[in-house]
Formats: C-alpha cells, sequence, structure tokens
C-alpha cells in the first residue's frame, strides 16, 4: 500500500503577467482527480485549472511491491501542483491548486481528501479517476495473484472507492445540480488484450460501472461518463511495451488508424469537456478517445 494519506501544501505564485482569465463556466468549481502525479491524470489537472477550476491533485505518490514499474512519486505530484498553481497564478487563481497524497485503495483516505476538497474550496463539483497500473505480461492463469488483484483493486476498486467518497458529495451541492463522475477506461475495456486480462477486467468494469452509475443518479443533477483511451504516450504504455518485450511504446502506433500516439493532453481535453457545462445531455456514456483504435 501506498504511505498514509496526507494533505500537501497549496503552491503557487503570486499574481503576474497577462494570462487570460479563467472560464466563468468553471469559477466556483471544484474537482478532485486521482493518478495526479502524471500522465493523463497529471494533463487532467491541467486542463481543469485553465478552464478556472479549483482542483485537488490526488496520487498514492508511491510504489507498489506487485507493480512491476515505478509508479509516480511525491516529487511528481508536487512538481504538477506547482507548475499549474503557477500559471494559475498568473491568473491570479493561486490558491486554487492543492495536493492530496491517497492510495485509491484507501477508501477512508479518499473520503478525507474529499472532506479537503470541500472544506478549502465549499463544495465539490466534479470527481475524476485517473489512477491505474497495468501488469500481466503471461497468460492469466500465470500472472502473479498479487498483480492481479492490484491491477483489479485500483483500476476498478479505486474507481468504486471514489464514487462511495465523491458522490455523496456531489449530491451535497444545492439544486439545480451539475455534477459529474468520471474516470478513465480503456480501449481495453470492449477489446481483448491478449497477456493483460485483468486489466481488460478491469476496465470493463469501469465501464459497466459508469453506466449503472448514470442510471442510479438519474435526474439528481449530477452525470456519470467514461472516456475510453487508446494507446496514449504515459508510463503505463511504457509499461505495456516491455510487456509486450517490443522496442518502444512507438511501436503501439501502428496498431491506431490514426497512426500515431495520443498525448495526454488529448486525452485530459475530452474530460475537461464531460465536466464541463456542455455535456449536460451525456450521462452513462464511455467516450472512445483512442485515435480509432477499437473500430
Amino acid at each position: 500500500m501506498a504511505p498514509a494519506s496526507r494533505e500537501g501544501p497549496v503552491i503557487g505564485t503570486e499574481p503576474a503577467g497577462t494570462e487570460p482569465a479563467a472560464s466563468n463556466a468553471a469559477a466556483g468549481r471544484v474537482a478532485i482527480i486521482t493518478g495526479a502525479a502524471r500522465g493523463i491524470g497529471a494533463a487532467t489537472v491541467r486542463a481543469l485549472a485553465a478552464d478556472g477550476w479549483s482542483v485537488l491533485a490526488v496520487d498514492c505518490a508511491g510504489d507498489d511491491e506487485a507493480i512491476p514499474y515505478r509508479l509516480g512519486t511525491k516529487a511528481e505530484l508536487d512538481a504538477v501542483v506547482a507548475e499549474t498553481a503557477a500559471l494559475a497564478g498568473r491568473a491570479g487563481g493561486a490558491d486554487r491548486i492543492g495536493s492530496f497524497v491517497a492510495d485509491v485503495r484507501d477508501p477512508e483516505a479518499l473520503a478525507a481528501a474529499v472532506a479537503v476538497a470541500e472544506s478549502r474550496w465549499g463544495g465539490l463539483d466534479a470527481a475524476i479517476g485517473c489512477a491505474g497500473v497495468i501488469a500481466g505480461g503471461v497468460p492469466q492463469w500465470e500472472v502473479p495473484l498479487d498483480q492481479e488483484r492490484a491491477v483489479l483493486d485500483i483500476d476498478l476498486g479505486g474507481v468504486l472507492n471514489l464514487a462511495r467518497a465523491a458522490v455523496p458529495a456531489l449530491l451535497r451541492r444545492p439544486e439545480p445540480r451539475s455534477g459529474r463522475f468520471l474516470a478513465v477506461a480503456s480501449a481495453a475495456a470492449t477489446r481483448g488484450l491478449p497477456m493483460l486480462a485483468a486489466y481488460c477486467a478491469a476496465k470493463a468494469g469501469v465501464a459497466g460501472l459508469i453506466r449503472a452509475l448514470a442510471v442510479e443518479l438519474g435526474s439528481t443533477g449530477v452525470t456519470a461518463n467514461a472516456v475510453s483511451p487508446g494507446s496514449t504516450d504515459t508510463p503505463i504504455l511504457a509499461a505495456s511495451a516491455r510487456l509486450y518485450d517490443l522496442a518502444s511504446p512507438q511501436d503501439f502506433a501502428a496498431h491506431q488508424p490514426a497512426g500515431r500516439l495520443l498525448a495526454p493532453a488529448e486525452i485530459a481535453a475530452v474530460l475537461a469537456f464531460l465536466a464541463g457545462p456542455a455535456s449536460s445531455g451525456m450521462t452513462g456514456a464511455v467516450v472512445p478517445a483512442d485515435g480509432g483504435l477499437a473500430l
């Protein structure tokens, strides 16, 4: 497990420069984002902050013995927060970005993170589950049990835990609400990938969870949606390349009709749209942002 949850400081700079003001639509809106130290999570912190959101960036900030590659660090989380707060500070919003160390497998830690976001900024309007890991590289029945459990517990269990902690907070906003519960699924949710059975199962579970939450939230004003990325230039893709004994993650590009890897910012842009008011008619959707991989 990761270190015990702990809140990080709000880091930023004094207002300077002539950056454009944040969009009025996001003024006063608050988000919590897991898996925020790097990859899609970090890009989503930047995207929402640029739109004027207050953001609590959450990450386990530590390695896991069951996962065969390095996970995000506290230094990386701090760097994302410092960079984002510095940019927000130019528009007078340096105090809108904070960090919190929590393992998504720990429901109490996520509840504490939600409480920090609510107490600091007055409520919660979006919860975005980006935390994820990958492991495998052999047929399912040969995968070490601790690896399989870690993938399922983080990639699916972590989203379940985030919903348990965050949805009540989203519903605490007064009516009319416009809350958003979002998660990162994967093209693996619908496409069987050899030697990644637990990952495929977890991501299919995320898609099913989102559909169920959408029905359960009904007319509350809170929606539930997911994004399914294709091969995206992240540490998870680099780990996948090693599992498949590929020379480089770039080798995955040939399998996408787009002919290239996606950038984390491209996935974050879709999440930012789903977090915003323009997505009000969408709930229970699993949106492909996969360069055509699932076609």
